[in-house]
């Protein structure tokens, strides 16, 4: 698979087999991605690799906190801007829309909606995690270096014919991913990273991208 293909196909996938990632293929991405670019090469990143019984024992434990209506920890940082201005908020409705409406999830139905955010802290079914925390003394620059440093994972990890999908809600139930991964002092929970083989049975809408001339400009003439 090339550079351009990896890229391509490379989408936030929702539905996963539990068909085991070799740690081979693991250790040769990250191996790989710690190549990433990083201001003063300080590979500000951290990252936990969950998989088997570790990753069932947290996704028990958050499973137990989503049936408890736990509306999870308090935040450490936000999602997004309190005042999501256009045209970002209606990227980010029409991609809800359109994830839902693959899922038949129709707006009125808050509990579907809910059961469908809740499949996050199942990984999706994914048999793997990967958990990516920074030292909370860095800066939006470092948090830069660790949003190249997972791009470049997310593409080897097509290279080896996975797939993936990033996913900050982790950050909601930080404790309880603590508990299990045991992060030294002083660390925070970028985002969490569900790792597997596609269930190619699960529907899913790819989400559009803004034309080039709305995001990129050229300076030639």
């Amino acid at each position: 698979m090339d550079v351009y293909e990896a890229v391509m196909s490379r989408r936030a996938v929702r539905g996963f087999t539990d068909e085991p990632v070799p740690r081979e293929a693991l250790e040769r991405v990250l191996s790989a991605a710690a190549r990433s670019p990083s201001g003063g090469n300080l590979q500000p990143w951290r990252t936990y690799v969950v998989t088997g019984d570790p990753l069932a024992e947290l996704k028990k434990r958050t499973a137990e906190r989503v049936a408890a209506e736990d509306r999870g920890d308090e935040r450490e940082y936000p999602m997004y801007p309190p005042e999501l201005s256009g045209p970002y908020r209606e990227r980010r409705a029409e991609a809800a829309e359109r994830r839902y409406a693959a899922l038949g999830i129709p707006r009125d139905d808050p509990r579907a909606r809910h059961r469908a955010v809740a499949a996050n802290w199942d990984c999706f079914g994914a048999p793997a995690a990967l958990f990516c925390y920074l030292d909370r003394r860095m800066g939006p620059a470092q948090w830069a270096d660790a949003g190249m440093y997972l791009q470049t994972v997310m593409v080897l990890l097509r290279a080896e014919g996975l797939h993936s999908c990033p996913q900050m809600a982790w950050s909601v139930y930080r404790r309880t991913v603590a508990e299990v991964v045991s992060p030294p002092e002083g660390l925070i929970l970028f985002c969490g990273m569900s790792i597997g083989h596609e269930d190619v049975g699960v529907p899913y809408a790819r989400t559009e991208r803004a034309p080039l001339a709305e995001t990129v400009t050229f300076l030639d003439d």
